[in-house]
């Protein structure tokens, strides 16, 4: 999922859960849903509990998991030029 995919789906809004990473229209953020997948849920059971879900937020979580480094890696070298 490219960067311009992910932002169809996660959002950064300061004034919603502080600024983490949430699923675009919704206050359940990316890290609610790792520790959902973390504790045994699966994405049937996250859906089941959280019917604003969709299979595509759950990938677009991990998918974001998955190039956060990379997006830390960019904002710190832009940091330090």
């Amino acid at each position: 999922m490219t960067h311009e995919e992910l932002a169809n789906y996660i959002v950064v809004d300061h004034g919603v859960r502080f600024g983490k990473p949430c699923i675009k229209g919704t206050r359940i953020a990316v890290g609610d849903i790792f520790q959902w997948l973390s504790a045994g849920m699966t994405n049937q059971e996250i859906i089941a509990d959280f019917p604003e879900l969709k299979e595509i937020h759950i990938r677009a979580a991990l998918a974001f998991a998955a190039t956060r480094d990379a997006i830390t890696e960019i904002a710190v070298y832009e940091a330090a030029s």
